[in-house]
């Protein structure tokens, strides 16, 4: 399998513009581990779709499993969660001057920006909010003063 990837590669390499060089995963990174300089290398040539700069990389989560010597594409990375499902987090209401927080339990995996379901503790409702930089849900707000 390495070898029909490294011939790919090649392949591409030839027909690739001077200078071009593609990412490629260094060794195998499982999902949801978070991406350092070591576990890149650059290869020469372009592959289209994949990543060219391994700075688009580095410091993000592979969200599915990076095999060693196969091309990084962007839909295989993304910001690392801040909340793993179970967490206990925050829940945030804030309207005007009213904030309301309650504990909630998260119901799934998600980074900062990123949409997820909560389940509310003390009601045990589900809501949907987003998560903020603090790692905390914010499922509706209004103006803010």
């Amino acid at each position: 399998m390495i070898q029909a990837t490294a011939l790919l590669l090649a392949t591409l390499a030839l027909a690739s513009p001077a200078g071009a060089e593609t990412v490629i995963a260094a060794r195998t990174i499982p999902s949801h581990a978070v991406i350092g300089p070591a576990d890149l290398s650059l290869h020469p040539g372009r592959v289209p779709g994949a990543l060219d700069d391994p700075a688009e990389a580095i410091g993000r989560e592979a969200r599915v499993i990076l095999y060693a010597g196969r091309p990084i594409r962007p839909g295989d990375i993304g910001p690392p969660a801040l909340i793993e499902r179970n967490q206990l987090v925050t829940i945030v209401y804030r309207r005007g001057d009213l904030e309301i927080l309650a504990e909630g339990r998260a119901l799934g995996r998600a980074a900062e920006g990123e949409r997820l379901q909560v389940m509310n503790l003390a009601s045990r409702a589900t809501v949907t909010g987003k998560v903020t930089g603090t790692g905390a849900v914010r499922v509706a707000s209004g103006p803010q003063k």
